[in-house]
């Protein structure tokens, strides 16, 4: 009985060692861990970033600033803006704009969601729900449902002047002008097309960014929106990019919520 045992615990050895190399965990084997840092360079200009991942990209299925590009063509803002040096560029990602439901086709998140068009009666005045004092709404879907200079502001807000990355953010909000002109006035719900409208921009055409103290060390916009993808490196500046995966999206908010409205 004894020597079956040991011939047991011999042949369970043999077949743990075996079991091992065969599952690639081979026994009394160090591997050594090699510390690698992503580049974050791009080696390319902003406007160039956009483009490869736009409506005509170099992979196939990566069209993230897709929608973007088609925002920045309605409003007729020259894409050179993108070449330019001195400057920070905040990137949306098609999330940050539309969120699509896949089956009803519907519009569910992101800005076109967040900051919808408020629907008219046909004398033009605001129609209003049942209740009396909610407005009634319904998601964009076309940038051209919004007016252009509309569009146009929302995106000069989000080429911010100067040089801000991780290489100068701290924990402390940190505030820059863009090309956003200052002097924006909230409109009305009556006066307005959208709710982007009725908001109004930033009145002094600028941006808080900060530094967020948690694991993810994300940059934050405007003490609302992280930034998803932050320090690329651009040939011109750096490129923070708002791209969410969630299915609600992400809005960058057009103004400082620390602004008294």
């Amino acid at each position: 009985m004894k020597n079956i045992n040991i011939l047991l615990t011999g042949l369970f050895c043999i077949a743990l060692s075996t079991s091992c190399s065969m599952f690639g965990l081979d026994l009394q084997k160090d591997y050594k861990y090699e510390k690698k840092t992503l580049d974050p360079h791009l080696n390319k200009s902003a406007k160039q970033y956009m483009l490869d991942r736009g409506k005509a990209p170099q992979i196939a299925s990566d069209t993230l600033f897709k929608w973007m590009q088609l925002g920045l063509e309605y409003a007729g803002i020259d894409l050179s803006e993108y070449e330019q040096s001195g400057r920070t560029f905040i990137f949306l990602g098609t999330n940050a704009i539309r969120v699509r439901n896949a089956t009803t086709g519907a519009i569910t998140g992101g800005l076109w969601f967040d900051f919808p068009i408020y629907e008219k009666n046909p004398d033009g005045s605001q129609a209003y729900l049942p209740d009396g004092i909610t407005p009634r709404t319904h998601p964009a879907t076309s940038w051209k449902e919004y007016p252009v200079q509309e569009v146009r502001n929302y995106f000069l807000y989000l080429i911010l002047k100067g040089d801000y990355g991780f290489n100068n953010a701290t924990t402390s909000t940190t505030t820059l002008e863009t090309l956003l002109p200052p002097g924006s006035v909230p409109g009305s719900i009556q006066s307005s097309v959208s709710r982007l409208g009725a908001i109004g921009f930033d009145p002094e055409g600028k941006i808080d960014m900060v530094l967020v103290n948690n694991q993810d060390s994300p940059l934050r916009i405007n003490s609302v929106t992280n930034c998803t993808s932050s320090g690329q490196i651009a040939t011109n500046g750096q490129v923070h990019v708002v791209s969410p995966t969630s299915t609600t999206g992400a809005s960058v908010f057009p103004r400082r919520v620390t602004i008294v409205q």
